[in-house]
């Protein structure tokens, strides 16, 4: 997996103030995505051992609420062999952070359901994500009023509410 880009000390993406991490894939590409560099699989850089030190050292400070990934596409099947791994030592490491992810896919039609996106680390992955931004970015419903997110038709979900009580609950906070 390769990765575009990490910010330390992001505001935008997410609740308070966390270390963003932009990985490089996506095949959805969306009309006006913000970050169509990050479409190619080999766009930045390698995500290596010395990447996930990197971010656990910016996650450390008590002021850091946590991780957000966004893409390129976090959920593409590439991505989710590496992100696997580093989204359960995060949670190990900081259990008491959260982890919002964005996704172009909808839950219930491409992450639930059988099909290309969905694999075997999906589910694993799926438990490790406290808030899920999941929906295509759609110009035609671009809001810049929204919280956390640019179109009108995207969701904030609670992931581990929606997962425990099998319907989408949204995130409120």
């Amino acid at each position: 997996m390769y990765y575009g880009a990490i910010k330390k000390t992001d505001i935008a993406n997410g609740i308070g103030v966390r270390v963003s991490l932009f990985v490089s894939g996506c095949t959805r590409h969306c009309k006006n995505c913000f970050n169509p560099e990050t479409w190619s699989f080999t766009y930045g850089q390698p995500f290596t051992v010395q990447t996930q030190e990197e971010i656990l050292k910016a996650l450390a400070p008590s002021y850091i609420n946590g991780l957000s990934i966004l893409g390129g596409e976090p959920f593409e099947p590439e991505n989710q062999k590496k992100l696997l791994p580093f989204a359960e030592l995060v949670k190990k490491t900081y259990p008491n952070k959260t982890i919002w992810c964005y996704t172009g896919y909808i839950l219930e039609e491409h992450l639930l359901r059988p099909g290309r996106i969905r694999g075997e680390q999906t589910d694993a992955l799926l438990q490790q994500i406290d808030v899920l931004v999941d929906g295509p970015f759609i110009e035609e419903q671009k809001d810049i009023s929204l919280r956390f997110r640019g179109s009108a038709n995207q969701r904030l979900i609670n992931l581990p509410a929606t997962l425990r009580k099998g319907k989408v609950i949204l995130w409120d906070k």
